[in-house]
């Protein structure tokens, strides 16, 4: 079966409308988005496991009558249970892991109608803000093959930019759908905490910190897939209050006069460059052209508290989840099984008390409400979504004596060493040079989107940032739907994408 050679031209919920109207069969799409991975993932090596003989299996039957039927979709490699296929969270670990059951989100996600055609590239367990493990290699950016996707979610992020499919699974638990989606001048929107579902496999990720949605193009393919996935599974710990109507149906919807809040100061960082300034500057000016009222102010927060709780509480967590899959293998966990930066975070994690743990949450909970009194007094928050432009693949990896010893002190595990010598405040400011505006909001739970508003003098894209109230993703739907329509993104296309056709 020949592809369909307008399939770019559409976003998901387009290419859906056509083949409710028989105008294309989901096969021609598939085949469509198979040929593109087959032409451009030697580049940018954002697909690692490709499904194809099931995806045209799943073409040729009976799809679900759902908002994305016959649409082809990439499934990020983290966490997300797919029956019969391997899940590697991006760790020589894992590499032989397949789960025997779909989770609840793959379930929903069939249930719309999506083909899954393949699962995309990840950071070793989704702890960094680039997408460069060593057992798949590094993902490469469609608007520079020599700069990084981001990350966690950047396989995603760089296969939508490229137009390989107009919708995939992301998942962000610092901000790993908000950093790719910057990184590739796509559309990425963190749902609230407890919107959509993590079961049955995790009660939570991360203490609530990680959420799953999806990058795309268009802002209405983002809605219409919240619409598909929100929602409490059985048993779910908590959730977030359902909306009061659609969100799909809020894109288009006038936000109405919005007071933003808006502010270049690095929440959790130190410095930002002139780019990303350049780039909320024009930001700041287009949303005053639309007639919102821009006041400069940031949350009362106090950035090196929460920077330790969050590192805490992400130690905790990688420890506590290489335990748990060491018995669901059946095999002992070493410093060979995984990267040198992942297994001294789990050595960290041995490092602290119960209380430590209570404590970082209980702080995490404080600056909670401090912030959530922040947005009772304004209707959005407006920054970069980064720090900087795309990295340079391999320019946040550590290098030279500094890598010597980090793998030196993870055979000895000698975490203990490491956290005196090291110490958590220097690992924490190394990590949040490129990213200091999003981990926040991952934190405090409130719903965060990524929009592809800016460019810089290279062509390299400079995302921006736009945080809501809790629960509030409507307010932000709407407000994405006007800036889509003001600044259009969804033609401006990646110089890997003329090679689509050749």
């Amino acid at each position: 079966m020949s592809g369909f050679g307008d399939y770019d031209k559409y976003d998901g919920l387009g290419l859906a409308e056509l083949v409710q109207k028989k105008e294309v069969k989901p096969g021609e799409l598939v085949e469509e988005a198979i040929n593109r991975i087959e032409r451009l993932n030697p580049q940018l090596n954002a697909v690692i496991h490709k499904m194809y003989e099931q995806a045209r299996k799943t073409a040729g039957g009976d799809l679900p009558d759902g908002p994305f039927k016959g649409v082809p979709f990439l499934l990020k490699d983290l966490v997300t249970y797919y029956a019969g296929v391997p899940l590697t969270c991006g760790s020589r670990f894992f590499k032989d892991f397949i789960p025997d059951h779909d989770c609840e989100l793959v379930k929903r996600l069939k249930a719309a109608g999506i083909i899954v055609i393949g699962k995309t590239n990840t950071p070793e367990l989704g702890l960094a803000f680039v997408t460069e493990p060593e057992l798949f290699g590094p993902a490469n950016n469609p608007w520079d093959l020599t700069r990084t996707t981001g990350g966690s979610s950047g396989g995603s992020a760089a296969a939508v930019a490229a137009r390989i499919v107009p919708v995939a699974h992301a998942s962000d638990g610092g901000g790993s759908i908000r950093v790719p989606s910057s990184c590739c001048g796509v559309f990425g929107l963190k749902p609230t905490r407890g919107r959509n579902p993590a079961g049955p496999d995790f009660g939570d990720m991360w203490r609530g910190f990680a959420g799953d949605h999806a990058i795309t193009r268009s802002v209405r393919d983002s809605a219409a897939l919240l619409d598909a996935t929100a929602g409490p599974d059985t048993g779910a710990p908590y959730y977030a209050a359902p909306p009061a109507r659609s969100f799909l149906s809020e894109v288009g919807e006038s936000p109405g006069k919005l007071r933003i809040a808006f502010t270049s100061e690095h929440l959790l960082g130190s410095t930002v460059e002139e780019d990303c300034i350049k780039g909320l500057e024009a930001t700041v000016k287009l949303c005053g052209e639309l007639g919102h009222e821009m006041v400069e102010a940031v949350p009362p927060i106090d950035g090196q508290a929460i920077t330790r709780a969050f590192m805490t509480i992400i130690c905790s967590e990688t420890r506590a989840m290489i335990d748990e899959s060491s018995d669901l293998l059946n095999r002992k966990a070493s410093s060979k099984d995984f990267e040198p930066l992942t297994w001294i975070i789990a050595l960290l994690g041995d490092e602290f008390l119960a209380s430590d743990l209570s404590r970082a949450i209980n702080t995490i909970q404080l600056y909670s409400r401090q912030v959530g009194e922040f947005f009772e007094k304004h209707d959005v928050l407006l920054t970069p979504t980064l720090a900087m432009p795309p990295l340079k693949t391999g320019e946040s990896q550590v290098k030279g004596i500094q890598a010597v010893m980090m793998k030196l002190f993870g055979r000895l595990n000698a975490g203990g060493l490491i956290k005196r010598l090291v110490g958590m405040d220097y690992m924490a400011e190394e990590a949040l040079k490129f990213a200091p505006y999003t981990p926040l909001f991952n934190a405090t739970g409130q719903p965060a989107m990524s929009v592809p508003l800016h460019w810089n003098d290279e062509g390299l894209p400079i995302g921006m940032q736009f945080v809501g109230r809790y629960g509030d993703e409507a307010t932000l739907l709407r407000l994405a739907g006007q800036l889509e329509k003001a600044r259009p993104w969804s033609d401006r296309l990646p110089p890997i994408c003329t090679t689509v056709s050749g």
